[in-house]
């Protein structure tokens, strides 16, 4: 490609990224966390150390030059609201630029709550419309990835599509658990399915399915039109992948976007951490030597509120008393004070006390585990004072009478299950 076709391209895309509402549906509870979402919605579950999941989507807004973002909230959304008002507060609205929070609030009619996927866009059309976009990217809050999404949206108005659906490759085993597109040779949708029983596979593949990731990008005059049809239905459940994409297959331009990596073909990272077993295994998967994800990449940042906090601190150097961290992660705040913490990783202000050893750990915020306590293959929520002399993680039966473990055997424990008193998690 000539550096001439590669400026000329730039700017293409990036015409297209200013142009472009991206609206992050951020109101689920996310049941299948289990006690981890109480008292917060999915998307503001802390992950990595430091970040929020909801901080990977909005990230690969701003990565990618979209600068116009609403976030639709619902459920428990207190920490959501707050972390993004911390947060996210530096754009400047006088070139146009926000991230919008966008509660139900009877907008359409008396039944304020969103319906649906679908609907709760529709119950903010009259906002979207008054800001006179050309596309609207929707995006789930609650999956972690990267992802450019200016090479999608040149993809979409090259192909002259209606709609685009971006797309991971899964097993067929899998891909019951997901929507699935049906496509041709030139990635035409042609059938969309949720949650099938027996899957359609790729073409030339004979075990492999296309998911969907639930993006999408709609041109917006398309998607009003679709949203109102949708809203007078009183049959629909007002949901993208059940009503609005099967709806307009047959007339319309649907198109599939893989999201693969550019250089090899590869799949892409993606991960949906919305179970226990899931959120674990991505969390540890950062602690590797090379991750598939990668959040020391520079080119493109994980942006977050963080509070300011000291350096984390290890003390103690005695045979049987020393303060260490081995294959792990640990956040700022933190004092690991002759203890032994090994494969995990430790959000910010966390202290382990003497004596202590933590493997294949998670602990989130705010967290004191005391002395001579033994946790093994654990998620510890924010705000535990884990009691001297505990052992998690060893004996199935005793965890399952005081904890929540999960189908994987990894045990999560909360600060009611410890019967402390908490009223909400920010």
């Amino acid at each position: 490609m000539s550096a001439y076709h590669h400026e000329s391209s730039d700017r293409f895309i990036s015409h297209l990224t200013r142009n472009t509402i991206a609206l992050i549906l951020a109101g689920g509870r996310g049941s299948r966390l289990k006690n981890m979402t109480d008292w917060r919605a999915k998307p503001a579950v802390p992950f990595g150390g430091k970040f929020r999941i909801i901080d990977f989507p909005l990230s690969n807004c701003m990565n990618s030059g979209i600068r116009k973002i609403g976030v639709l909230t619902q459920y428990k959304s207190d920490s959501l609201i707050r972390h993004i008002q911390q947060g996210w507060g530096f754009l400047r609205g006088e070139f146009g630029e926000y991230v919008d929070l966008m509660p139900a609030q009877q907008r359409h009619r008396e039944d304020s709550w969103y319906a649906g996927t679908a609907d709760a866009i529709y119950q903010n059309i009259d906002i979207l419309r008054s800001r006179n976009p050309e596309h609207i990217l929707v995006l789930a809050g609650d999956h972690i990835y990267k992802m450019d999404y200016g090479s999608m949206l040149a993809d979409h108005v090259a192909k002259r599509a209606d709609l685009t659906i971006g797309c991971i490759e899964v097993s067929l085993d899998e891909a019951t658990s997901f929507g699935v597109m049906d496509v041709d040779d030139y990635r035409r949708v042609k059938a969309f399915v949720e949650k099938p029983e027996h899957p359609p596979v790729m073409p030339g593949r004979t075990d492999t399915a296309l998911a969907s990731m639930g993006i999408y990008i709609f041109n917006a005059n398309f998607l009003f039109e679709q949203l109102i049809k949708d809203a007078d239905d009183a049959n629909s459940s007002h949901d993208f992948g059940h009503d609005i994409i099967p709806s307009v297959i047959d007339n319309h331009v649907v198109n599939a976007y893989p999201f693969l990596d550019l250089q090899s073909g590869v799949q892409s990272y993606w991960r949906d951490v919305g179970t226990i077993d899931a959120y674990w295994a991505a969390n540890m998967e950062l602690i590797g030597v090379k991750p598939n994800l990668n959040l020391y990449d520079k080119k493109w940042p994980i942006w977050t509120y963080q509070e300011q906090t000291p350096p984390a601190k290890f003390v103690f150097d005695e045979e049987e008393r020393r303060g260490m961290a081995i294959d792990s992660m640990v956040s700022g705040g933190c004092v690991v004070s002759g203890a032994t913490v090994r494969h995990s990783l430790l959000f910010s202000n966390v202290r382990v006390n003497s004596y202590s050893v933590i493997e294949d750990t998670i602990v989130l915020p705010d967290v004191n585990i005391g002395r001579h306590c033994r946790i093994t293959r654990v998620i510890i929520e924010k705000g535990c004072d884990i009691p001297e002399g505990t052992i998690i993680g060893e004996d199935y039966e005793d965890d399952l009478a005081r904890y929540h473990v999960s189908p994987g055997g990894v045990v999560l424990v909360t600060p009611e299950m410890l019967g402390e008193r908490r009223h909400y998690v920010r």
